[in-house]
């Protein structure tokens, strides 16, 4: 029973940091490949990061230069240091990988001005 656990999240006033994990506690195998979304109130979950197998990562434009994904493969975890924080950064962050298609809980980030 494969499931994604995502935790970290919080309040925090505009321009400081939060770091938030996610693991896969059910998984066999070795994840290499993961992904950060958020969800915004009233909008579509939207792409933040990638890393993918290779190392190399992906930022989406709103978060580029403020976010840093990383992972840990032995421990099949996947983090996102996010600094620098906004507003309208506020929304449920969620984990995914290719390997499994679920979502987890997600974790709520509220930034206040």
């Amino acid at each position: 029973q494969v499931e994604l656990v995502e935790s970290g999240g919080g309040l925090v006033q505009a321009g400081g940091s939060l770091r938030l994990s996610c693991a896969a506690p059910g998984s066999v195998i070795s994840i290499d490949m993961w992904s950060w979304y958020r969800q915004a109130p009233g909008k579509q979950r939207e792409l933040l990061a990638q890393i993918s197998h290779s190392t190399s990562s992906y930022y989406g434009d709103s978060v580029k230069g403020r976010f840093t994904i990383s992972r840990d493969i032995l421990k099949n975890t996947v983090h996102l240091q996010m600094n620098s924080l906004r507003p309208e950064d506020t929304g449920v962050y969620y984990c995914r990988t290719p390997y499994f298609d679920i979502w987890g809980q997600g974790t709520q980030v509220t930034v206040s001005s």
